[in-house]
């Protein structure tokens, strides 16, 4: 039997050097930086919201309001992947970061249940708008969430955390950008009808957010094969390897939603080719294929793996 775990392009147990393994510690000022903006946004604009009765500015703290939450998650998430493993969660708290997705995802779909329902309430009884707080407001949330947004840049292609946050941020900020024009468009008009109808676009645009984050991350705790990692051509990889004869046992899995595992077992009739074809695959599907913890079991035929007779040295 062999065994080729990929950390960081060594054949060792424990990898350094993962550029996403870092985060909390190069993004914490970050996370900490984008929560008290953003948390200091929510509450004036949800206040300003109701007082200048506008559902589209309440609708937008809401959305700014789960968003907080979000990063929160986030980074505690990311903090917990960081712990070492221990004997009873010997993969670390690696997984805490598919759990905050899942829990993110809920929180988005209570928001946009109370928000809907309160812009509804709005419809069938409307009330003037403030046309220019709206404005004032909402461009300030532009400020704040373009501003946020560009803390996270830096590494929003190498940690899918991190660039679930940058992406939220600068969804949020379209998203006060179409506030100000709703804002605009009431002082030209007076029609106040406009505030709760594009209160309902913001709803759309979070539903349309909230449904591929939930389809994600429900397919991640699902254990299925990763975005961007293909299980056909990891497969065929395997069996294109000088003396493979089969490839089998092949199971590819999210550890969390930066890194990836795989098992398989490769039947070699001519016998175990020795540490240095294990290291090639582990280099291979790390560098080529985003999976960064690799075991590979080398059977000498498959009856020696179900019934382990004729399994030489």
């Amino acid at each position: 039997m062999g065994h080729a775990h990929s950390h960081d392009g060594h054949d060792h147990g424990h990898g350094h050097g993962h550029a996403h393994s870092h985060a909390p510690a190069d993004f914490g000022r970050a996370f900490a930086i984008g929560i008290v903006l953003n948390t200091a946004f929510v509450i004036v604009e949800a206040t300003y919201g109701f007082l200048s009765g506008s559902m589209a500015l309440v609708a937008d703290a809401g959305h700014n309001l789960s968003d907080v939450l979000a990063l929160l998650l986030a980074w505690g998430a990311s903090i917990a992947a960081k712990r070492a493993p221990t004997d009873r969660f010997t993969y670390g708290f690696k997984s805490s970061t598919i759990l905050a997705a899942i829990a993110n995802a809920g929180l988005l779909l209570i928001a946009i249940g109370a928000i809907l329902y309160e812009t509804i309430h709005r419809i069938a009884e409307p009330a003037p708008v403030e046309g220019m707080t709206v404005v004032i407001v909402a461009s300030i949330g532009i400020l704040i969430n373009a501003g946020t947004a560009m803390l996270f840049m830096k590494g929003r292609k190498d940690d899918l955390n991190i660039r679930g946050a940058y992406l939220h941020m600068a969804a949020d900020a379209l998203v006060s950008a179409g506030v100000v024009l709703a804002g605009l468009a009431i002082l030209w008009t007076g029609a106040s009808w406009i505030d709760p109808v594009t209160s309902l676009v913001i709803v759309a645009v979070i539903a349309w957010g909230t449904w591929g984050l939930l389809k994600d991350s429900v397919k991640m705790g699902m254990l299925g094969v990763p975005e961007g990692v293909s299980e056909a051509e990891v497969r065929s990889y395997l069996s294109s390897l000088g003396g493979v004869e089969e490839v089998h046992e092949l199971h590819i899995w999210p550890m969390s939603t930066t890194e990836t595992a795989l098992t398989a077992h490769l039947v070699m009739p001519a016998g175990h080719p020795g540490d240095a074809f294990l290291n090639e695959i582990a280099h291979e599907l790390e560098h080529h294929h985003r999976i960064h913890h690799a075991t590979v079991q080398i059977e000498l035929s498959r009856e020696c793996a179900l019934h382990g007779k004729g399994c030489g040295a």
